[in-house]
């Protein structure tokens, strides 16, 4: 639909908006942990017939080549953490622990080096976060063991680090990987990736632009990286608001449903929850988030700009994202309180306790970290508002009909949200990008997501609320 003339949505748009995001995730194998009225769960088994390979690190059963050998999803998983993290484990034994299925988890120190030991190439790993290896070609490799020992006590890490400080690196002129015009970053290409910087190398990636001149045609775009990395409080200055930013942020938070969930999440005491009971209420609790998404579009204030296809493919796209920024900010209180309730009276197995997967326990990590991140912050939700308007509107979505349009629209609501930001919290001059970097990071957690088993996620939630609300509570 055109530009300015305005749709609107009915019945069968909804329909549309809502299959469109099951065929979408049906179309590239993946599961959506609601919705069962609509589809049937699938099932996925594995073919006996298969070759059965295994993992050279800890014998499981391998599901191919990865970073170079052949290996498990876990391994896998725990190699690429290791190293994206420039994670430094110590072993409490004499550096020599058996590795099988059972105890790989044991020790995290010997499975790392015996991940090194058999070849595992990290130069293989993606920069940016991003599933696949960064070079098909590559295979494993063959170090020293002084370059093993280099890698195991984070010297090597510390190298790189000051390295990248001093040179910088020609590969990362935008933090999408992806160079923007005369280099600098902009609020399209900071966004662009799910992961595109690790929140520990912020820091000195960001020092890197510190002191470059902008660009004429970049003088009004908002530049994330123009922030010094430990700045003192400033005084308050006068300044006023934007008229035309509050009016938009008005419009933002005016579409947004605040009201309470009306998912029932009460349970009698003394009533033990099953692990099918704990699904279904997270089934029905997306379910509402989903729909509620769906009514907010409708509302927007760009929405007579956008085609109703364009909306559904970004949705398709951010949905889980938008689920999971709202449960950590305006439903917070309900999310980790009445469905904390719930899943404490959730007991899992023995079995489902070693059967958790090692994605389950980064994503678990990952939440947690965010939750105290946003707690601190006190997110606003005129904020919250416009972080969600920035998330959605990624124009680096595959088969949308107006990218460049999604862009400018994006850019828009960044200047917006940086306007408010510096208007209403004076001394807090790092406010801006410490809320703007919490995006790639909800973006990764939520991709992440994707690839935990569906009868893992009660456990999940339930280890995520129970952390966060104990912390909480001790403060």
């Amino acid at each position: 639909m055109g530009q300015g003339v305005c749709h609107s949505v009915n019945k069968e748009d909804v329909v549309y908006m809502y299959s469109g995001i099951l065929l979408s995730h049906k179309k590239r194998g993946e599961i959506l942990p609601f919705a069962t009225t609509w589809m049937d769960l699938e099932v996925s088994v594995p073919d006996d017939r298969a070759e059965q390979r295994t993992c050279l690190i800890c014998g499981d059963r391998a599901t191919g080549l990865h970073y170079g050998i052949i290996s498990c999803e876990g391994c896998k998983g725990f190699f690429k953490r290791s190293i994206c993290n420039k994670r430094v484990y110590r072993c409490s034994r004499d550096k020599n622990c058996v590795m099988s299925r059972k105890q790989r988890n044991r020790c995290q120190y010997c499975r790392l080096l015996k991940c090194l030991q058999m070849g595992m190439n990290r130069k293989a790993i993606r920069e940016d976060g991003m599933p696949g290896g960064r070079n098909k070609s590559i295979g494993p490799v063959q170090i020293s063991e002084e370059e093993i020992e280099r890698i195991m006590s984070g010297q090597e890490f510390e190298e790189e680090a000051n390295h990248w400080s001093n040179h910088g690196d020609s590969d990362h002129s935008s933090p999408g990987n992806r160079a923007s015009e005369s280099n600098q970053p902009s609020p399209g290409s900071t966004l662009s990736s799910s992961r595109s910087v690790e929140l520990n190398g912020f820091v000195a990636f960001r020092d890197q632009y510190v002191g470059m001149s902008v660009p004429p045609h970049y003088q009004y775009i908002p530049h994330l990286f123009s922030y010094p990395a430990h700045s003192p409080l400033l005084p308050p200055q006068a300044r006023s608001l934007d008229p035309q930013s509050y009016s938009l942020i008005h419009q933002l938070v005016s579409a947004e449903d605040l009201e309470p969930l009306g998912t029932p999440m009460l349970i009698e005491d003394g009533y033990a929850v099953t692990q099918a009971e704990l699904f279904a209420l997270l089934c029905r609790l997306a379910d509402e988030l989903l729909f509620r998404q769906i009514a907010w579009i409708k509302k927007l204030p760009f929405f007579c700009e956008l085609s109703i296809k364009d909306y559904t493919c970004l949705l398709s796209s951010t949905w889980q994202e938008l689920i999971l920024l709202s449960s950590l900010t305006v439903y917070s209180k309900q999310i980790f309180g009445e469905l904390a309730d719930v899943t404490a009276k959730y007991s899992p197995s023995d079995e489902e306790l070693h059967r958790f997967s090692d994605e389950g326990m980064e994503v678990i990590e990952r939440l947690i970290y965010l939750y105290h991140k946003f707690h601190q912050l006190k997110v606003s939700n005129e904020e919250y508002a416009c972080m969600k308007a920035i998330n959605f509107l990624n124009q680096d979505i595959r088969g949308l009909s107006s990218a460049s349009q999604l862009e400018q629209l994006n850019k828009r609501y960044w200047y917006i949200c940086q306007d408010f930001t510096e208007y209403k919290y004076t001394h807090q001059p790092n406010r801006f990008p410490d809320l703007m970097m919490c995006l790639p990071e909800i973006r990764y957690i939520a991709g992440k997501m994707v690839n935990v088993p569906l009868e893992q996620l009660p456990l999940l939630f339930k280890v995520v609320l129970h952390s966060c609300k104990t912390s909480v509570g001790k403060e």
